[in-house]
Formats: C-alpha cells, structure tokens, sequence
C-alpha cells in the first residue's frame, strides 16, 4: 500500500511542480496575467495559468500508467511491473478505466474554457450552459449515483446538480492564495483513504485518481502557497471541481453485506468531508439572493472574507478553512469506525457545530463591515466568473 501511494502522489507532484513553474515563466509572455484591482488582495501583477499545471500533474501520470497497464494486459510487459496486491485487480481496473477518462475529457473541456475565460472574460450564461452539458454527458457515460431512489431520471438530476455545485463550489472558493487547492488537497487525501482502507476491499482506481490529484495540488501549493506566485484561475478551479466530485460518485461508500460490515449512515461521508465548501457555496448565493444582487455578481461574503474582516491576516484566513474542512473531513473517517446511526448522529453534530461556528464568525464579520466598511486585503470572488482574468476580480 505505501509503494502504491508513493508512485501516486510523487509523479503527479513532481509533473505539477515543475508545470506550474514553467507556466510562471510562459504566463507573463502570452498575456496571461492577472492584475491588481479594487476588489483583489494581491499588489502586484501576477502570473495566471497555474491550472494548466495542475491538469498535466494529473493527466500525464494517469496516461502513463494507463499505457504501462495496457502493454501488460497484451502481453508487451511483464506483469512484474505491477505490484502483487494490484495484479489480480488489473483487468477490473482497465474496464473501469473508461469513465475515469471520460472524467479527465469533461474536465479538460472545463479547463479549456476557463482559460479562455482567464484570457477574454467569457459571459456566465454560456459557461454554465457548457457546464451543465459536461455534467450531462458524464452523467451519461455512467458517472451516476445511485443515492438508493431507484427512479432513473431523478438520480441523473441530481447526479448533474452534484457535478455542476461541486465544480463551481471550487470556483467560488478560489478568492484567496492556497484556499481552493488546499481544501481540494484535504477533500482528495481524505476520500483516497476511505476508498483505499475504509471498505472490504481497495477500491484502487479511484483511490488511485484521487492520490494523484492529491500530489498534484500539492505541487501547485508550492507555488501557490501565500504569497502566492501565480493563480490557478479557472483553468485550475472547474478541473478539481469537476474531478473530486465525479470520483466521490464513481466511489463506493455504503456496502450491502461484505468484510467490512459498515451500516447505511456511511453514506453521509461526502457531505462531511465537503460540508465546508458547499456551505460556503450556499450561504454566499443566500446572502446574495436576500439582498437582492446577482447570484454571479462578485463580493466579499466568503467564510475566507469574513475572517479577514474580523482582523486574521489572508494567509491565517486560510489555514482556519483548512482546518475548519480537515476537522469535517476526520468526521467522515469517524463514520467508519462507529456502527449505527447512535454513533452517526454525533458525527453528525460535530459538524453541525462547525458549521455553526462559522455561521457565527460570519455574522461578526458582516458587522463589522457594516460598522467599519469593509477592510479585507484578500482576493475578492466572482462566481461563477473567471477568478483570476486581468480584467475582474481574482477568485470566485
């Protein structure tokens, strides 16, 4: 298992790091710059682009790997270059193979449109139109959850509303250095462990996909890290969102019978892991909507935004999120080793109590706007807009 996890996240880290290194250099040449402006935190001019990093750090290791497993089921390479503990699930892997890629093609048509967003300001009308059809199609080609209804054209809805909030969520949530990718890092590490050791057997695939997106935010981070030297923008926001959620469907977290013996409250793992976002998401559209703005104009109402208000320094905003979802996230490893819904409730209850802290430091910061005008020094959002083009506000 350490072997496998190690030849996951270190290529991808390395592809990424070194990605989004050459993307700092390139940026600045073809114009891909995001510059200061009112509702932004950064001072000077930086480089866009970091997404493309992001992309290779995932695509490129997948493909290598897809490639040396294919040579190896037709007989071109032994089988000694597959670990013994994955061999007997190499055909199983290939078959399902398919819809990872089918993944990786709605997501690169994501990061095409959000870099040419990054570059020219694309309207939002026709960006949701294009995610809706991505979701759509993956819903299609069998990135579907079942959510137990049995009525067919119910779970493709939701299904398509999961794809299309999660890849916007992580839009919204790129309006500080490191906030985005650092919750995705948090997200991916933490379904990658319950697909890896939670259920009666690894389910290596996706585990697999989530471990390389892991090290490949990693290697973004690097970069990214407050200060940050270049911005992932949209290129990099839609690609986590679109990846995370699609493999959250493609996972397995409730089992029926099998070793591991889990009750059906497991499947409350990804709202705990991804509570944070998508309270984020949802309060920021309520906000929005109650006082009457655009749901897409952009603003300072972010949980992020907040906490700067209330006087943390950008860099320190930051990590409180992290911990805030890494505290979520350690509930749905929680719901593993609790068996019913007695244990489950309180896992439940923790995270309702984080939830209701922010709520709550939320509420102080919006007062102390309203008492002392707003005074965040943190990159500004615009949902479900490019985060980071030269012309708007950098984040979403």
């Amino acid at each position: 298992m350490i072997l496998f996890v190690i030849g996951c996240v270190v290529p991808a880290f390395l592809v990424s790091v070194v990605a989004t290194g050459a993307m700092r250099v390139l940026s600045p040449k073809i114009g891909l710059i995001d510059h200061p402006a009112a509702r932004k935190v950064h001072k000077a001019p930086t480089s866009l682009g970091g997404g493309i990093g992001i992309w290779l750090g995932v695509v490129l290791p997948l493909a290598v790997v897809q490639l040396v497993a294919w040579l190896i089921t037709h007989g071109h390479l032994p089988e000694s270059w597959i670990p013994a503990e994955l061999r007997p699930h190499l055909n199983g892997v290939m078959y399902r193979s398919g819809r990872m890629w089918a993944v990786l093609a709605g997501g690169t048509v994501l990061s095409i449109m959000g870099l040419i967003d990054d570059l020219r300001d694309l309207p939002w009308q026709p960006r949701l139109v294009i995610q809706l059809g991505v979701a759509a199609l993956l819903v299609w080609a069998g990135v579907r959850g079942t959510a137990f209804l049995g009525v067919p054209a119910l779970e493709f809805l939701i299904s398509v509303l999961w794809l299309v909030v999660l890849m916007n969520s992580f839009n919204f949530l790129d309006n500080m250095d490191g906030l985005s990718s650092g919750i995705g890092l948090i997200a991916a590490l933490i379904f990658a462990v319950i697909m890896l050791t939670s259920l009666s057997e690894p389910r290596w695939l996706v585990g697999g996909a989530l471990l390389v997106l892991s090290g490949s935010l990693l290697g973004f981070l690097c970069h990214n890290w407050p200060p940050a030297r270049i911005f992932m923008g949209d290129t990099g926001s839609y690609f986590i969102g679109v990846v995370l959620a699609s493999m959250v469907v493609l996972g397995t977290f409730y089992e029926q019978g099998g070793a591991a013996q889990h009750g059906p409250h497991v499947i409350l793992a990804p709202l705990c892991v991804l509570a944070v976002p998508l309270y984020d998401f949802a309060s920021v559209l309520l906000i929005r909507l109650i006082e009457r703005r655009s749901p897409f104009k952009p603003d300072k109402s972010h949980f992020s935004h907040r906490l700067v208000q209330l006087g943390l320094k950008p860099k320190h905003a930051v990590l409180t999120v992290h911990l805030a979802t890494l505290t979520t996230g350690l509930g749905a490893l929680l719901l593993y080793r609790v068996p019913d819904w007695s244990g489950a409730w309180l896992v439940i209850a923790l995270v309702l109590c984080v939830l209701a802290i922010i709520a709550i430091l939320e509420t102080i910061g919006r007062g102390a706007v309203e008492r002392g005008g707003d005074r965040t020094s943190g990159r500004a959002d615009e949902e479900p807009q490019s985060t980071s083009s030269p012309s708007r506000a950098s984040g979403s």
